[in-house]
């Protein structure tokens, strides 16, 4: 049976989340590289794996799988007892899996629309040669401000957003944050305390220091 491939860009956030879930679990793994600028994601054979035209695309042996949030549910399950555990302890306390289930939605729906509008204006379009549009920056720092609002006072509760233990939620922020560390917008983080902390804590990580190099 053939190894875990991923077929993506190591740059792009979506497929970032899915080598961060991997180097989380300590999987070795390969790294099939689509080049975004050819438009060699809209083309076969990639669109035979994403038929969205959409990186990543993932294959475990016969398994193939697309869309990044569900590629790490399925690592985080498969390989649940393989270096960090990604999930809270469901079997004991279901409550504890719905709490991460809504902070899944929660970033899906509403923090990651914002966050990656903000790392394609100011990171990606210099990439393309494009001009950042500062009103947009203006109108997605607004509107990231009021998300890390709710996650700051969440904060105070626990010390991850889904609990006092690092599962799925806090991974799937951890791509677009790096990015935006580096741009103006980091003030939104450093601003709030415990979001400070709390980012300071998951971008530090041994894997998630791994995807930067």
């Amino acid at each position: 049976m053939a190894g875990i491939k991923v077929f993506g860009h190591a740059a792009s956030i979506s497929t970032r989340r899915v080598l961060l879930a991997l180097n989380e679990k300590n999987l070795d793994f390969e790294l099939v590289h689509i080049e975004l600028k050819d438009g060699e994601h809209k083309k076969e054979p990639f669109l035979s794996r994403n038929p969205f035209g959409k990186v990543p695309a993932f294959e475990d042996g016969d398994l193939k799988l697309f869309e990044s949030r569900a590629i790490t549910q399925y690592i985080a399950h498969r390989y649940e007892n393989q270096g960090t555990n990604l999930l809270p302890d469901y079997a004991t306390n279901m409550s504890r899996y719905a709490i991460m289930a809504i902070g899944l939605e929660v970033e899906a729906h509403h923090f990651d629309p914002v966050a990656s509008k903000l790392a394609w204006e100011q990171v990606f379009k210099s990439i393309y040669g494009l001009t950042t549009d500062q009103a947009v920056v203006e109108e997605e720092e607004a509107n990231l401000a009021k998300v890390l609002d709710v996650y700051e006072y969440r904060l105070k509760q626990h010390k991850y957003l889904s609990g006092d233990t690092f599962t799925l939620t806090d991974l799937h922020h951890i791509p677009a944050v790096q990015y935006l560390l580096g741009t103006p917008t980091k003030k939104l983080f450093t601003e709030r305390p415990r979001v400070n902390e709390w980012v300071t804590d998951i971008t530090k990580r041994p894997a998630s220091q791994k995807i930067l190099q």
